[in-house]
């Protein structure tokens, strides 16, 4: 990580922070677990960093990288057990930082087409005393001190932060995805009052770590702090947003009108409700397994949410049609567009991962078609049971 003006950690936390509150728009776990590894090896400036969510078996409900493609990650094969250094941060939640982690007594090896890794830094993200997950950064690029680690006491400061961060993100990401499988009213409106209750007690602690982290930057004390501020001011306008977004909290109608009639009730509200002209069109659909609906349902929601809410469309076009056995899932929109080969230097683009990854789950798969000032389409075709 490097210093300049107008940069430093102090420029780094802020776009992190940023980053992270502008995610609970969008609430779903895969993205927010995304947001974190992307902008931890930013921050830290390393090759590598992943994210592993624990399962109760001895392994991973959910392990995100960046910094590895996505052939290398197929070739690497099972996602990892929890042993070694991974489970010493999991079991003992306590920071690890290395010079050469292949050195240490607790590594048990990796695959054969692992990428090789030296200095490491890693620390669990926890919740008062559950452990959510743990995070952890290798081959920082810079000089290494003779025998020592790249990653400096700093970095386990600052990365600490961010891990609080990340434990508010995911906890109002869970408690979101828990309200959405909910079907009793009654049960909805208390998960509702829990959300709001949580959220407004961890971005009060969100404040007070803000105005902590105050004391890791010297080198620009002037310009960190006014940039540490306005954290606290993210962190008052997200809890604004959660409140609203309390609300809006509805469970989907999937299991009990189907995806075609669940989609043309979302879409017509969505017409009601912004000035852009929204419309649905279906032909020859038949009911898909479970799966595949879910799929469909949630890419169409992230991108008439994308559509909507960030590119000034006018009009934005959502069709359904038979394929096959399967179906294909056509949004169109004539809004400002984007550039997707730059998806990681926009927040809101890190929705098109939980997309793709959605569509890759149920055996689909998924394009974007979009330049600036040109509009989008993304296509989505899943095959039937």
């Amino acid at each position: 990580m490097t210093d300049g003006p107008g940069g430093g950690a102090g420029a780094g936390l802020a776009r992190v922070s940023s980053e992270l509150l502008a995610m609970s728009r969008h609430l779903e776990v895969r993205d927010v677990l995304k947001t974190i590894v992307v902008s931890a090896r930013e921050l830290l400036d390393a090759e590598y960093s992943a994210l592993g969510v624990p399962d109760d078996h001895g392994g991973f409900a959910q392990f995100v990288v960046d910094g590895v493609s996505d052939e290398q990650w197929k070739a690497i094969g099972p996602l990892p057990r929890q042993h070694g250094i991974l489970a010493a941060m999991l079991k003992d939640a306590t920071p690890q930082r290395l010079a050469d982690v292949r050195q240490d007594p607790r590594f048990e090896g990796w695959p054969g087409a692992h990428p090789d890794m030296s200095d490491f830094i890693g620390l669990p993200i926890a919740d008062g005393d559950e452990v959510l997950g743990a995070l952890f950064l290798a081959n920082k690029r810079c000089p290494k001190p003779e025998g020592g680690c790249g990653f400096t006491e700093s970095d386990e400061e600052l990365l600490g932060i961010l891990a609080q961060h990340a434990a508010i993100a995911l906890t109002n990401a869970r408690l979101y995805e828990r309200s959405r499988e909910l079907t009793i009213a009654g049960e909805r409106a208390r998960l509702a009052h829990e959300l709001h209750d949580a959220v407004s007690q961890k971005l009060f602690s969100l404040r007070l770590t803000a105005q902590a982290a105050t004391a890791l930057v010297d080198r620009d004390p002037v310009r960190a702090k006014e940039e540490l501020h306005q954290i606290t001011l993210l962190a008052a306008e997200a809890a604004d947003e959660l409140r609203a977004a309390v609300v809006e909290l509805r469970p989907a109608a999937l299991d009990e009108d189907g995806l075609v009639a669940t989609l043309r009730t979302q879409i017509q509200v969505l017409d009601r409700a912004h000035s852009a002209r929204v419309t649905f069109s279906s032909q020859g659909m038949r009911a898909l397994p479970a799966a595949q609906e879910e799929a469909l349902l949630r890419v169409a929601q992230e991108a008439l949410h994308n559509a909507l809410r960030h590119a000034d469309a006018r009009h934005v076009g959502v069709s359904l049609i038979r394929q096959g056995q399967g179906a294909r899932l056509r949004i169109t929109d004539d809004g400002s567009g984007f550039d997707p080969s730059a998806v990681r230097r926009a927040g809101r683009h890190l929705g098109l991962v939980s997309m793709r990854d959605r569509a890759g789950g149920v055996g689909g798969a998924m394009t974007v078609d979009s330049a600036p000032g040109m509009g989008t389409v993304i296509e989505m075709e899943v095959p039937g049971g």
